[in-house]
């Protein structure tokens, strides 16, 4: 064997691995978005047949990515999360902390109307995800937080009012609102909205 044949070997090598990972890394993509769609349309628990025919892959293949279901929740959560942050982030445009609470209002029912489908599936599958347990604790202080930074501090030291405000303008509020009572999204922001009007109106 020459030279030549040696390095030509060598330099094949790698190249031909990023291929498969190149490759691999497109399989994962395509998994992940068909999931992602067959959840949004409703079927909270896709089977592996369902997103190898919706990703267009081979069965194998999906069950290959599936033995890692924890790796999928993540790059799923990740797409979520940088879809959403940029709603979450956007300066306020009030100096009146109540005019903030219905900014916070009218952010959360935009994410929450994104993220619905999803997060009812999180829910199903959190009991058996570490990863989903953990998102979902870390989102609920997130969403509290977000509460404490705009309520005055001498109301922040008002127990009652914080959770009271936590619980109206939580995911499961919406939820129950849009799924459960059937009300469209104008009405069910008319109550949420009603809700913090009396509450604050007590104080």
């Amino acid at each position: 064997m020459n030279g030549s044949a040696i390095i030509g070997g060598a330099s094949q090598a790698p190249q031909a691995k990023d291929g498969r990972r190149h490759r691999s890394d497109v399989s994962r993509e395509r998994i992940v978005g068909a999931m992602l769609d067959l959840v949004v349309e409703g079927d909270i628990s896709p089977s592996a047949e369902a997103v190898a025919a919706r990703a267009g892959v081979g069965l194998r293949t999906v069950f290959r990515h599936f033995e890692n279901m924890e790796g999928l929740y993540q790059q799923i959560n990740a797409l979520i999360a940088a879809e959403i942050a940029p709603i979450a982030a956007r300066p306020f445009t009030s100096a009146d902390w109540k005019a903030r609470i219905g900014e916070i209002v009218d952010r959360r029912i935009a994410i929450f109307e994104r993220i619905m489908p999803l997060k009812i599936a999180g829910d199903v599958h959190r009991h058996r995800s570490p990863f989903l347990a953990a998102q979902a604790a870390q989102t609920a202080r997130d969403l509290r937080e977000a509460i404490d930074a705009v309520i005055p501090a001498a109301l922040r030291e008002d127990g009652e009012l914080a959770e009271s405000l936590d619980l109206i303008l939580s995911f499961e509020s919406w939820r129950r609102l849009r799924k459960d009572q059937g009300l469209s999204r104008a009405r069910a922001r008319s109550v949420l909205a009603r809700l913090i009007e009396t509450l604050i109106a007590a104080l």
